[in-house]
């Protein structure tokens, strides 16, 4: 299992990272089983060597700590309630909101183009443009000073 650095990070394990995450929390949010039998079931069924553990970990588990929280950051940017977005959109949204927020070590570019590379992967055919738009939006807001020195 991969771990970041001190000095930095694998991009290839954070990518891994996030996509076994996005189909971690997919399960919980439909199946609401526990995040540590999800956990468990993850680490046992893949291969997690090129998978950077804590950040997969930290997604698992402060995504549904914060959810409330990440969801109330992301509604009023919407087009729709947000009972009807789909459970992959939902999702990423929530993961792309997090990493924004809390995670300051991912620039907001590659938390973006992370989320839409994800739902060209897994979501419905145009979900990236919209999972792109809500997180440009996000990226404004949240990292405003940091959007703003990359437009200098």
């Amino acid at each position: 299992m991969t771990k970041s650095s001190a000095n930095g990070f694998n991009a290839g394990a954070r990518r891994k990272a996030r996509h076994y995450a996005l189909q971690a929390l997919y399960q919980w949010q439909i199946s609401r089983n526990p995040l540590q039998q999800i956990e468990r079931q993850f680490l046992t069924e893949y291969d997690f060597k090129p998978v950077d553990l804590e950040y997969f970990q930290d997604l698992l588990h402060q995504i549904p700590a914060q959810v409330g929280e990440l969801e109330q950051t992301f509604t009023p940017y919407l087009d729709r309630p947000l009972k009807d977005l789909n459970p992959i959109e939902l999702t990423l949204l929530r993961m792309g909101c997090y990493e924004l927020a809390h995670r300051i070590d991912v620039p907001f570019k590659v938390a973006i183009n992370e989320a839409v590379a994800l739902a060209k992967k897994f979501g419905a055919a145009e979900s990236h443009k919209y999972i792109n738009a809500v997180m440009d939006q996000l990226a404004k807001q949240l990292r405003a000073v940091e959007v703003a020195a990359s437009r200098r």
